[in-house]
């Protein structure tokens, strides 16, 4: 008895013609959805980077802001608090790449100063996931003066 599609004239590898095809166009959406989550992990690694160079360099700049009265009277070597803060805010402020950054908050004592810098990364592919809702990236820096 001859099959259906030898009696047709369809040899039997011709009914499978088309599959490697779409085998392969999933293969290449599963490709550009893996790269395009990639690039976006890629994005959000970079400005956290970013973000914590700007805190290491206020935290940096304000450990600089000494009590220069307290220096001289006793030689005790300790930051004046509120000037510590402000510095290294103004610091963050002033860094060039600073486009993510939306607040710098600091907190210093005499023997250090605490920076912390919130930023945001807006996101492309993710985007599909969380539409209208950036990821938040939080960094934190302390540095002292030392002699």
């Amino acid at each position: 008895m001859i099959g259906p599609a030898i009696a047709r004239g369809v040899e039997p590898q011709d009914r499978e013609r088309g599959w490697m095809t779409l085998w392969f166009l999933g293969l290449c959406v599963i490709v550009l959805f893996v790269g395009g989550l990639s690039l976006d992990l890629w994005r959000a690694f970079s400005e956290r980077r970013s973000l914590a160079a700007a805190a290491d360099a206020g935290a940096r700049a304000g450990a600089s802001m000494i009590d220069e009265q307290a220096y001289r009277d006793s030689g005790t070597l300790q930051l004046d608090p509120a000037v510590a803060e402000q510095e290294a805010c103004r610091n963050v402020a002033a860094q060039l790449d600073r486009r993510s950054i939306i607040s710098c908050r600091a907190h210093g004592t005499t023997d250090h100063v605490d920076v912390v810098v919130t930023g945001t990364v807006d996101l492309t592919l993710v985007k599909v996931l969380r539409p209208n809702d950036p990821i938040e990236i939080r960094v934190t820096a302390s540095a002292a003066p030392h002699h």
